[in-house]
């Protein structure tokens, strides 16, 4: 028996919200639009994709939004002093799950960053600048990773 709960409800509200957004959204871009969709190169790809990677990453794990996220907790006291927990229910709690989620907030992010990059040439600085840092992140994550497995390996051989 399929169970419906008050979280369920909210869920389908801000899905139902996203695709009214997408649908305005692909409305306006079909007559404001800067660059059609089949004009997109694969250097728009590249830069959209990346740009919204960083995007995710900036709003659902990087500490400089962390105050984003935390407007989606509730606060309550404990044993040691008022701690975040998430909502039980409710908006909040489905905006809470959202921030939270790479794959669920990418949705949002690349539309949104797909958006203004065809909408307007402006666009196209914030995108190159978050499309840089996913690049840079990614080269200090890959040598943070080449730079444990050297040391591991190190250990390996002293030991």
């Amino acid at each position: 028996m399929f169970r419906i709960t008050e979280q369920y409800i909210w869920q389908a509200v801000f899905s139902i919200f996203f695709m009214l957004l997408v649908f305005m959204g692909v409305v306006i871009l079909d007559t404001e639009s800067r660059i059609a969709f089949t004009d997109l190169t694969l250097i728009d790809y590249a830069l959209i994709t990346l740009a919204s990677w960083r995007l995710i990453r900036l709003f659902v794990y990087d500490t400089i939004t962390k105050f984003v996220r935390e407007q989606f907790f509730d606060v309550v006291e404990g044993p040691r002093g008022y701690v975040l927990e998430k909502p039980r229910s409710g908006p909040r709690r489905t905006l809470n799950e959202l921030m939270g989620c790479p794959w669920c907030f990418g949705v949002w992010a690349s539309a949104t960053v797909t958006f203004f990059y065809l909408l307007t040439p402006l666009a196209f600085y914030p995108v190159m600048f978050l499309a840089l840092s996913a690049v840079a992140s990614f080269l200090q994550l890959l040598s943070n990773l080449v730079g444990w497995q050297a040391e591991k390996i190190k250990k390996e051989v002293e030991g």
